[in-house]
């Protein structure tokens, strides 16, 4: 029994997605998740439109293989973040579980495929922001041991031993233990995720690198100058990294005038529109089913985010903003080199055509109209991510995810 494919598909799409189905770098439902059904996984073999994310839009979209995010936020402290990270494993876990005629848990690229194989669309897990490790290369190897497969060094503030892209610098990138904990990841064959990272960090991290690495959800920085994209002379290295970019359909990443309408919403509005760690609530406690939610919070923010966009209309981002990255990014680091990183369900909207992981195939079918083809639709699909997957757990010394 093969994945089964979308309908009434172009046919360099379906050429492509029988090769290689989507691979996705990027997901946060485990928060949203927490943050909106109090970690019930309940339902999402329906149509749930509170989310971006439910099953059956994964398969309208030709997703073969996800990466979910742990995510949680830096604000909180050493140990209260890996507890939280671990119940965003636990949430990951327990969605797999519920799903077995949909999902299957995988950690190696032999166990992609045979996910494929079985019908059942792949579910890998990456945890977003080394401040989830608290310092500690055992708590890394803990998470490794649970199957985590990448780690994304920092998240929106800077760490200890390495800067973020979103923060003031304050060590020029990595530090010795910012580099050691690189290490670590190649030695366990766990991939090195450079989104959020800043240019500095990026470039240390590539060159202490001993396998190739990802940036699960970044675009291109000459197209969008967001300090969330990857400057060109990074993607240089990368090429020769053999590594990947995965490019994020964010509107404010892939859109200057969305950029700056969000940053004129977010002076204007009481909690801005990109403010997640104030949507952060409790995990049910044992004995309950559903936690104490931060729902009101979530429909607060929404609400006063339509009532501002009424009055100062968002502008147009759809599927071309998206093309213009992806042709960017293929043209300085090569089509070996790129791949899909929706960031689905950690943001308000997404482009139009793309809202939600049924869009999958309508990006494709714009690339194949811009001339892609079929090959390399399924090299950015899933087929090089697959490649570096398989090329870390063959660069790794001593691997211990199971």
């Amino acid at each position: 029994m093969a994945l089964p494919l979308p309908k009434d598909l172009p046919d360099a799409v379906a050429q492509a997605l029988r090769v290689c189905p989507v691979f996705d770098g990027h997901n946060d439902l485990a928060a949203a998740l927490r943050a909106r059904a109090g970690y019930s996984v309940a339902g999402l073999d329906r149509l749930r439109p509170e989310f971006q994310t439910d099953l059956v839009r994964l398969r309208e979209g030709g997703v073969g293989a996800q990466f979910w995010s742990a995510w949680v936020p830096t604000s909180l402290g050493p140990a209260e973040a890996v507890a939280a990270t671990l119940e965003q494993i636990d949430a990951i876990e327990r969605l797999v579980a519920a799903y077995p005629d949909w999902l299957a848990r995988a950690n190696t690229a032999a166990e992609v495929r045979a996910a494929w194989a079985g019908g059942r669309i792949a579910s890998l897990i990456g945890i977003e922001g080394g401040h989830s490790i608290a310092r500690s290369l055992g708590v890394l190897r803990s998470f490794a041991r649970l199957g985590v497969r990448y780690l994304t060094l920092t998240h929106l503030t800077n760490t200890e031993w390495a800067d973020s892209g979103t923060d003031q610098p304050v060590h020029g990138g990595l530090t010795d233990e910012g580099r050691a904990v690189v290490g670590e990841l190649g030695r366990i064959g766990m991939l090195v995720d450079l989104s959020h990272t800043s240019p500095d960090t990026q470039r240390d991290a590539l060159a202490a690198a001993r396998a190739p690495v990802i940036f699960s959800h970044s675009s291109a920085y000459a197209v969008a100058p967001h300090p969330r994209n990857v400057p060109d002379d990074v993607l240089e290295l990368l090429r020769r990294n053999g590594g990947l970019v995965q490019a994020t359909f964010v509107p404010g990443y892939i859109s200057p005038a969305v950029a700056e309408w969000e940053a004129e919403a977010a002076a204007a509005l009481t909690s801005g529109p990109l403010d997640f760690d104030a949507l952060w609530g409790p995990a049910p406690l044992p004995g309950q089913s559903l936690a104490p939610s931060p729902a009101p919070a979530w429909g607060e923010l929404q609400r006063q985010l339509v009532e501002w966009e009424a009055a100062h209309p968002r502008p147009p981002v759809g599927i071309p903003d998206v093309v213009a990255h992806l042709e960017h990014l293929r043209q300085v680091a090569d089509v070996d080199h790129i791949g899909l990183g929706g960031d689905y369900d950690g943001v308000l909207y997404q482009p139009a055509g793309m809202e939600d992981v049924s869009g999958y195939p309508r990006l494709l079918a714009a690339l194949a109209e811009r001339g892609w083809s079929p090959q390399d639709l399924a090299k950015l699909a899933g087929g090089n991510l697959l490649r570096v997957l398989e090329e870390a757990e063959q660069a790794a010394s001593d691997p211990l995810w199971p």
